[in-house]
């Protein structure tokens, strides 16, 4: 495993949290140096690319909601992930709700901010580990 990187796995799931999973961690990615993602659908349907990456790098599941289907997704593929974070859970903490599945309003903006900055905080967590 390469030490530098951690693979981001966001929700794919189609509700407001599985939104802000992708762009949060989608944003992640293009401002940092040391994250890639992993997609999920490539992942479930067993690309042959996908087999090995899900291994290489510590993953961080980013999860829309209690459902944890990256986890379960993951652990039926022989991994386990580094951490996790549940969006829904870390906005029922906030007075911020998503309220589209397909776009973001202002108080999807503020939301996927708030999962970047729990996204980073655990990103410090798997390199803490290591």
């Amino acid at each position: 495993m390469e030490k530098n990187k951690v693979a981001l796995a966001a929700c794919s799931g189609m509700s407001p949290y599985g939104l802000v999973s992708r762009v949060a961690s989608t944003d992640t990615v293009s401002e940092t140096d040391n994250t890639i993602s992993i997609c999920m659908g490539a992942t479930s349907a067993d690309r042959e690319g996908f087999r090995n990456l899900i291994r290489k790098y510590p993953i961080l599941a980013v999860n829309g909601c209690e459902s944890n289907c990256v986890n379960k997704i993951m652990k039926q593929k022989g991994v386990e992930v580094a951490e996790t974070i549940n969006v829904k859970e870390e906005l029922e903490k906030t007075e911020y709700t998503p309220n589209d599945v397909s776009r973001l309003d202002d108080e999807g903006e503020i939301c996927v901010e708030i999962i970047k900055e729990k996204i980073n905080k655990k990103l410090g967590e798997v390199h803490d580990k290591r």
